[in-house]
C-alpha cells in the first residue's frame, strides 16, 4: 500500500493523472478496514498497530544518536 500511496504522489506533485493508483489504494483500504472487521467480529480485541507509533519511532531514529533512539523504543 505504501508504493501506491508513493504513485499517487508522484503522479499528483507532476501535475498527472492518478485516477488509476488512487482506485487501487482505496480498494486496499476497503479490503484492510473488512479484514479488521471479520477480525473483531471473531473476537479480536487485541489493540491494532498504529501509524502514529511507526512515525514517532521512525523520527526518533534519525534525530540524533543510534543510541538514543535504541533507548526510546
Amino acid at each position: 500500500m505504501a508504493d501506491l500511496e508513493a504513485a499517487v504522489r508522484v503522479s499528483i506533485n507532476s501535475d498527472r493523472d492518478c485516477t488509476q493508483p488512487a482506485l487501487a489504494q482505496m480498494d486496499l483500504r476497503r479490503k484492510i478496514n473488512l479484514l479488521i472487521g471479520e477480525w473483531k467480529a471473531a473476537g479480536g480485541g487485541d489493540v491494532l498497530p498504529d501509524v502514529r507509533n511507526r512515525v514517532r519511532l521512525r523520527l526518533v531514529k534519525t534525530a540524533g544518536d543510534s543510541g538514543r533512539a535504541i533507548s526510546r523504543r
